[in-house]
């Protein structure tokens, strides 16, 4: 016998393709089928099953992209073949691809009950095991003729991504419609040779372990009678059975497999489709799960449970009986898998808050992890989050992506700016998507970073991104997998199996500081302008909503609109998805997206000015309501006050061209080319803009990236760039501002530079009309300040990076992220620069030849102009907001943060005065959010954190009667084992740790 392994190998791949697998359906009778297509969008089940169709044969093209179709397929099982296991091959047109990314289907009984998803992997419907013959056989079919849009090389602009734009083409050929014998047998020889040999390719050459396995499958095939393979199959089983029961040694890595179906709620989709792919996979998962008692699969995305709750409460049914048997595992506690970086503090919270809220009331699950296998990195202030949200583990894949620097650690103690550490996990398999093949197995232990100290790991079992989930050839390799020499073991286990082995056997893990920083897909910061605006401005529009209605129903009796404002949070963060809020996503979603975001921003202005009307009364005297968590111009945070007059400010000519504005805090000169070329603050007398040269300096750049053209932007963008320096305008505008307007290639920028009275800071209000292509626009801002490192705002703080690349893990970091702040420091003087929506920017530091001194120059990162998944990214007009501060220490930076993002509001009224709810007397100290609380108990919530970094000791002034107050967290739960705050009537006293975060829930009396 030939022991040669690639002789054998060979020998394997063609008889197990051309000769077992065929077996597997020995006979088959062809299928009657006709098809009724939807006219528009899906319909309701009901009457798609009610629809009259006309009758389609196979090999007929059907689907234009985006359709739906409802295929009624009948047929009867033959007398002949009873006492043998039938099902249904139902093939719409699959290619090759994983599941998700083409045409799928769901199967239904003609009462409309489901019955299982169809996927390229899935494309069986047990009919009868076993049939007693002559069985009638009806089955639906709503068949969705998803296009495909993603083909990785390369990654052409395509108009398929929305429906408006697809055209009407068919889109597939129907392939395979029949009954067929289904030889489980053959089933099973073909699950034990592919995991042999499998596992024979990644065994060493001079294993004895791989000769046994050589020759038992050598052994095997000898044994296939290749003209009759069905009535020799059970022969070649029998060969096998040995090298199948040797079992692992003592040593082996120990692998949690979690059945799994990572599914984007939008990308190459949009969310409507989405809630039929999570039908599709849940039904699948549960079937499976009635047929394998040892099978675990566990979902995340509380948002998606809804869907199957509201959509298809058939499913959800069998959804909540296999959750009460403990398999079917909520995961992850989150509304949905949402970026981290981009969503601000409240955002980040309330996806906790309303994901794990809903796990716990349909279900009485409390989830201790949560879930991110798929986020573009993880934001510094994450752990103290987590653990407020109670939950005390991560789960996370993508920064095996990371294109630079690999991972030190598989396992590990996550920090935060707080000093929080989180057990945090990431899979050594390096993909959400395992399908339990014996390269991702081996590969799994190989690369474990852990060894010698831990050996568990978590593999995500199944099908994802567009759905699929696990399917049954992956049950069957982990059944076999589960005790076998030469392999890790694989047991189906649930997260929180995982997670208390592993968090047991390494209680001395290391520790990461900081943010998880993903050296990938950086453009995500930037890409798709329209719909990271409508975030931001969500974000604080719910915040004012928020706290003026809580303000109003305490003063004035206002019903406090507890179902509306729950409503519009879930919607604000389903759209913080890690595609969506990314930018990611095919032209469909974020179309939807802006039109989403209007409408929610009607709506909380409609309760914002209410409940604003509530408070001011009848009259006509001016209130200005200040919604930032500062004093600004003499009105009291979360107050509202009569309007205070704050000075003037002045512009002239300038000697050398251009204009000087002037408001005795700072002189800014804008040169005649309309840049600013210096910005003086007077109080100091320093000067913040570099020598001989300019800030606001637009700088356009070619942008190509190698792939992931929304995603990604590679560093060598750098290598070519235009300043924007000429202008066709510049001249006065009003008050003290001036207007320059610049064109360049199809597109036309205005600006409005504006020095108000009694600010320390100029304002920069920025119009694009914008028609580039594969182009990358920045404001460049060079400063004359010497600084290692800087600090970019995230959730409840601020995160600190170098200025320098000393290091690869530096250099990497071409392109981070920030909320409402970048600052920058010497001792004693700083300047921050300010934002309404925009996050991604970059920062380098040079040393000038002129003085020696150093400059360090930040770029906010405005537009993009990649060409998929959306052809027409960002093309348009768009509107940003900035503002320079000099002289800013970090507070200061928070402050103003605030103040772009939260404009004064002017109503007219009675003239009384609007107290605040709650005031505090420490600048550092930042109250994030005040509400009512979440049960309709009309307690009053309040969030805040130090924002500073330093330590702070405070007084929190309540402007209502108290019976009590206790310490909570993120879903108002009182904290167990927390001390209640020192109170003197409605003064509270309060002590803060760096960064540290605090939710009061605070019973009126």
């Amino acid at each position: 016998m030939h022991d040669d392994r690639k002789l054998v190998e060979g020998r394997l791949k063609r008889v197990l393709d051309e000769r077992i697998r065929p077996a597997v359906y020995p006979e088959s009778v062809p299928l009657t089928v006709a098809v009724w297509t939807a006219p528009g969008e899906p319909v309701p089940v009901a009457e798609g099953l009610a629809a009259t169709p006309e009758p389609i044969e196979v090999g007929a093209r059907w689907g234009a992209p985006w359709g739906t179709s409802w295929f009624h397929i009948s047929g009867t099982v033959p007398a002949a073949w009873a006492g043998r296991t039938v099902e249904a091959v139902l093939d719409l047109g699959f290619d090759e691809n994983m599941p998700g990314f083409q045409c799928e289907g769901l199967v239904y009984r003609p009462d409309g009950t489901p019955v299982k998803g169809l996927n390229p992997r899935n494309q069986w419907v047990r009919i009868a095991a076993p049939a007693e013959g002559g069985e009638t056989v009806e089955l639906r079919v709503e068949a969705a003729s998803n296009p495909v849009l993603l083909d990785y090389h390369p990654f052409l602009p395509t108009q398929l991504g929305d429906k408006e734009t697809a055209g009407s083409e068919p889109q597939y050929r129907l392939e395979r419609m029949d009954l067929a014998v289904f030889d489980e047998t053959v089933w099973g020889l073909v699950m034990d040779l592919e995991v042999l040999g499998e596992l024979m390719q990644e065994l060493p050459e001079d294993s004895g372990r791989r000769h046994e396995v050589l020759r038992a499958v050598d052994r095997a095939l000898d044994a296939v009678d290749l003209q009759d393979v069905n009535g020799t199959a059970a022969a070649a089983r029998a060969r096998l059975e040995g090298v199948l029961a040797a079992p692992a040694h003592d040593s082996a890595h120990r692998i949690s497999a979690v059945g799994h179906a990572h599914i984007d709620s939008a990308w190459l989709w949009p969310l409507r489709e989405t809630v039929r792919k999570v039908a599709r996979t849940t039904s699948n998962m549960t079937g499976l799960l009635e047929d394998d008692p040892d099978f675990v699969f566990s979902m995340s995305q509380a948002q998606q449970w809804a869907w199957v709750k509201e959509h298809r409460p058939e499913v959800w049914a069998r959804v909540k009986k296999a959750v009460a048997d403990g398999r079917f595992v909520p995961a992850g506690g989150m509304w949905v898998e949402s970026d981290t970086n981009m969503p601000g503090s409240e955002a980040m919270a309330r996806q906790f808050v309303h994901g794990k809220r809903f796990f716990i009331e349909e279900f009485g699950v409390e989830n201790d992890e949560a879930w991110l296998p798929d986020t573009f990195g993880f934001a510094a202030g994450l752990p103290q989050i987590i653990k407020a949200a109670g939950s005390k583990w991560l789960l996370t894949q993508k920064i095996s992506w990371s294109q630079t620097n690999k991972f030190p650690h598989h396992t590990f103690q996550w920090e935060g700016i707080d000093g929080t550490r989180i057990f945090t996990h990431f899979p050594p398999v390096d993909t959400y998507n395992c399908a339990v093949k014996g390269s991702e197995i081996a590969h799994a232990a190989r690369n474990f970073k852990d060894k010698g100290v831990a050996r568990h790991s978590l593999a995500p079992v199944g099908w994802g991104d567009g759905g699929g989930g696990t399917t049954r050839e992956m049950i069957a390799k982990v059944a076999r997998l589960r005790n076998l020499e030469g392999s890790p073991t694989v047991r189906w286990e649930t997260p929180t199996e995982f997670f208390e082995k592993a968090e047991a056997e390494y209680p001395n893990a290391p520790v990461w500081v900081g943010e998880l920083y993903l050296e990938l897909h950086r453009a995500t910061l930037t890409s798709q302008a329209g719909t990271k605006q409508g975030n931001r401005r969500s974000e604080h529009l719910l915040r004012e909503a928020e706290l003026w209605a809580a303000t109003a129903a305490v003063r004035a009796g206002f019903p406090y609109p507890y179902e509306e404002l729950d409503r519009i949070w879930k919607t604000v963060l389903l759209h913080q998805f890690h595609d969506i809020l990314p930018g990611s996503s095919i032209a469909w979603v974020h179309r939807e997206a802006r039109a989403t975001y209007a409408a929610v921003a009607e709506d909380l202005n409609a309760i914002v000015d209410a409940a604003q009307r509530a408070l001011a009364g009848e009259g006509s005297r001016t209130l200005v309501f200040n919604s930032t968590p500062h004093v600004r111009g003499g009105v009291p945070a979360g107050g509202a006050h009569a309007p205070v007059a704050e000075g003037q400010s002045a512009i002239a000519a300038r000697a050398e061209g251009g204009y000087v504005l002037d408001n005795g805090l700072l002189r800014v000169e804008v040169d005649a080319r309309g840049l600013v070329v210096s910005a003086r603050d007077l109080v100091s007398g320093r000067e913040t803009v570099a020598p001989g040269q300019a800030v606001n300096l637009p700088q356009l750049h070619a942008d190509f990236p190698n792939m992931w053209d929304a995603w990604d932007v590679d560093e060598f963008y750098r290598h070519t760039v235009t300043d924007l320096t000429e202008a066709t305008e510049v001249a006065p505008g009003e008050g003290a501002s001036v207007r320059v307007e610049r064109r360049f290639g199809d597109s036309r920028m205005t600006q409005v530079l504006t020095l108000a009275p009694g600010q320390r800071r100029l304002d920069i209000d920025t119009e694009v009309d914008w028609h580039e292509t594969e182009k990358f626009l920045k404001l460049a801002f060079p400063l004359d300040v010497h600084a290692e490192r800087y600090a970019s705002e995230t959730q409840f703080g601020h995160f600190h990076r170098p200025t320098h690349t000393n290091t690869s893990w530096e250099a990497a970091k071409f392109e981070a992220c920030n909320h409402r702040f970048v600052h920058f420091e010497e001792p004693g003087w700083g300047v921050a620069l300010v934002n309404d929506s925009t996050y991604g920017h970059d920062v380098t530091r040079t040393v000038r030849d002129t003085d020696a001194g150093t400059t360090t120059t930040v770029r906010v990162s405005l537009l993009r102009a990649p060409r998929f998944p959306d052809p027409e990214t960002d093309q348009g007009v768009h509107r940003f907001r900035h503002a320079l501060a000099p002289g800013a220490g970090i507070v200061d930076a928070v402050r103003e943060g605030y103040r772009i993002n939260l404009p004064e509001r002017r109503v007219a009224g009675a003239g009384a005065d609007v107290a605040p709810l709650v005031s505090v007397d420490d600048d550092a100290v930042v109250v994030t959010a005040v509400k009512l609380a979440d049960d309709n108990s009309g307690d009053v919530v309040i969030r805040f954190h130090e924002a500073q970094g330093g330590r702070a000791r405070t007084t929190l002034r309540l402007g209502f009667e108290a019976a009590a107050v206790d310490v909570t967290d993120l879903l108002e739960r009182p904290l167990a084992g927390a001390d209640a705050p020192e109170r003197d009537g409605g003064a509270i006293a309060v002590s803060l740790r760096p960064f540290e975060l605090v939710t009061l829930r605070v019973r009126r009396a």
